[in-house]
């Protein structure tokens, strides 16, 4: 049972509203003492847990890279580009983006993108750059479509990563229907996932294409 000493680190630990890292280390430390390990044992392990899942601290290097191509002028220039381009829309571009995040998802890319890596400092920039050209220039038609942004991006790479074999919702689903007696292969709840993400796509697609109708209505009579 002393074992079981650290949930009641960490449950006084966030109690008493200390520093969620310093209360895990301690919980874990406590653990690791409880069942009979050195420290030396007890740092090696954590060691190897983080020597395992360093790709977690990625978002420490990215953020401020991103952060920084802000700072230099990234959405301006990307708002730019959409000014340059003729026929584009809030509802196309964000349709691309879809078609893009879905895809790659599929393939497994879930990280390639994401509200901070592309959303924010690209995407919803262009997008609002698309529906400032469409004559909507209102605080409220600009939320729309940074929310309409964010809201891409989750549909793509919800309906998309399925697709993906081996990907975590994919294993979880096989395990629930084994323990169920069915046995299913992750490629058959794979293909199933397809018709999924069309639908999903049209659904969505054609919500952007009525988003676009809206932005038309604000433009300014000639």
């Amino acid at each position: 049972m002393l074992v079981l000493a650290g949930i009641a680190v960490i449950a006084g630990g966030f109690l008493l509203r200390f520093n969620p890292l310093l209360v895990i280390v301690a919980s874990a430390a406590v653990t690791g003492w409880a069942a009979g390990l050195d420290p030396l044992r007890i740092l090696a392990t954590f060691g190897h847990a983080f020597n395992e899942t360093r790709y977690v601290t990625a978002i420490y290097m990215v953020l401020p890279v991103i952060g920084l191509l802000e700072r230099r002028g990234l959405q301006e220039r990307a708002r730019g580009l959409v000014a340059g381009l003729r026929g584009a829309t809030a509802g196309r571009l964000l349709a691309g983006y879809l078609l893009f995040r879905q895809v790659t998802a599929a393939l497994g890319l879930t990280s390639v993108a994401g509200p901070a890596q592309t959303v924010r400092p690209l995407v919803a920039p262009m997008a609002q750059a698309a529906a400032e050209r469409q004559g909507a220039t209102d605080d409220a038609a600009t939320e729309r479509v940074k929310a309409m942004a964010a809201a891409t991006d989750n549909i793509g790479l919800f309906f998309g990563e399925d697709i993906f074999i081996a990907i975590g919702s994919i294993l979880l689903m096989k395990g629930v229907l084994d323990g169920y007696g069915i046995v299913l292969e992750p490629f058959q709840l794979s293909v199933w996932a397809i018709p999924t993400a069309i639908a999903a796509f049209a659904i969505h697609g054609a919500r952007l294409m009525w988003l676009d109708r809206r932005l038309a209505r604000k433009r300014p009579a000639a």
